[in-house]
């Protein structure tokens, strides 16, 4: 059954990896070679600040390009600027033409992830969406590592990394354009009622919010501190592979476990032991490459985990018929939190020194142990359905706003477009 439904979607999971191996190699390839050049971190963390931010707000342009060219043509236009534009960072240094195309090259990603995921989410049928969409994380996070591996096949940080990344862009292009499967209806994208689930899900929010911030925090800035604690290009794309590569494994027995007890426990659990395994990379200090390994797979274990647990949460105290909407809510929050965390850390290392990173990780950390308190839990709002399913989201890789993303959405009976009848709901701390 699982080879079957991998190989009915395999057009679009190929496209999936070749997608997220170019990214994966040009956001480390992006830490290493600006540091290389002695950048700040501060430009670094607002580079890639600005993909993200590009991620966020390119959801509706997205959404208007394929309602009228079409699934293919929006994806093949979008493949064509992102290749564009990586190629334009190899003729051109200057790094506020690298921002705008970093902006650009978000802007027109979102489209693409928006036509994988809805093509999957459509033509699947309700009892195999959690496989689904469990693999189409499995080829995402795999597309990542090995885009972060690939780096060490290039000795000298110079044009080819972008060039490898730009034929990786290219070649997406050709499952997606040669699938024989049916063009999806496109679905219309839910209003952003920020005050209602803001005052529903407060909590879960903040989960949302923060492990944004800690994503691309890490994906701008882990290859900066990896190579000022010492650590080589080729072990410093090895140090963000493995960070990447202990998430994903980590999301089935961490699914199981939230299923199983209380979440916003587990939650706080979780959030205590993030800050204190940064811990002793807090000062400089000559440890074993062992050791930055271990505290990077205990990083990414907790850190990668935190988004879909945050989901599980808020989908609890909201009702099946306004998931869609909830979800919006929830991509804007994590986009905007991974556009908030690399400026940040990249300040922070900037003013102080590169150790800031791991000390801005506990930060993060402590703020959930502050916020997330499971007696403030009053489970007023608590929907029938709860505990909803555990689904492992690749949220490592996109922030793509597609709401039809969480297998536990019914589209055809959600009602996230009409205006909930009690406009300031009373809070639920969750």
């Amino acid at each position: 059954m699982l080879f079957q439904t991998v190989a009915s979607f395999s057009s679009l999971y190929l496209g999936t990896l070749l997608l997220l191996l170019g990214t994966g190699l040009f956001n480390t390839y992006l830490g290493l070679r600006l540091t290389a050049l002695n950048v700040s971190e501060l430009w670094v963390g607002s580079i890639i600040a600005a993909y993200y931010l590009g991620l966020v707000l390119g959801a509706r342009s997205g959404h208007k390009l394929i309602s009228r060219v079409g699934h293919i043509r929006a994806y093949a236009a979008s493949a064509a600027i992102v290749t564009a534009t990586v190629l334009g960072q190899s003729l051109l240094d200057n790094l506020w033409v690298w921002l705008a195309f970093r902006f650009l090259v978000g802007l027109a990603m979102v489209t693409q992830f928006m036509v994988l995921e809805s093509w999957l989410n459509e033509q699947t049928e309700n009892h195999m969406r959690g496989t689904v969409f469990a693999m189409y994380m499995v080829f995402s996070c795999l597309g990542t590592v090995l885009g972060q591996l690939s780096i060490t096949l290039f000795p000298e940080m110079d044009y080819e990394p972008l060039v490898a990344a730009a034929i990786s862009s290219v070649l997406c292009l050709v499952p997606v354009a040669l699938t024989r499967r049916l063009h999806p209806t496109l679905q219309s994208p839910a209003p952003l009622m920020f005050r209602y689930y803001a005052g529903r899900v407060p909590m879960s929010l903040m989960v949302v919010f923060i492990a944004g911030v800690l994503t691309g925090a890490f994906y701008g800035l882990g290859p900066v501190f990896a190579v000022k604690q010492g650590l080589t290009s080729d072990q410093a794309a090895i140090f963000m592979a493995v960070g990447v590569a202990a998430g994903l494994v980590a999301q089935a027995p961490l699914g199981w476990l939230a299923d199983r007890m209380s979440r916003p426990a587990l939650i706080r659990v979780n959030a205590l032991i993030l800050l204190a395994v940064g811990i002793p990379l807090w000062w400089d200090a000559a440890w074993p490459l062992w050791v930055y390994m271990a505290i990077v797979a205990g990083f990414g274990i907790l850190q990668f985990t935190l988004y879909p647990i945050g989901v599980a949460f808020a989908n609890d105290n909201v009702e099946p018929d306004r998931r869609v909407g909830l979800s919006g809510i929830i991509i804007m929050f994590y986009g905007f939190g991974a556009s908030v965390g690399p400026l940040i850390a990249g300040g922070l290392m900037r003013v102080l020194d590169e150790s800031m990173f791991f000390v801005f990780v506990s930060a993060c950390a402590g703020l959930l142990v502050l916020f997330v308190r499971p007696q403030k839990v009053t489970g007023e709002h608590l929907s029938q359905d709860a505990p909803t399913q555990f689904v492992p989201i690749p949220e490592a890789q996109s922030a793509a706003p597609v709401p039809a993303l969480d297998p536990r959405i019914d589209m055809e009976v959600d009602v996230s477009h009409n205006p909930p009848a009690e406009e300031e709901p009373q809070p639920a701390a969750s």
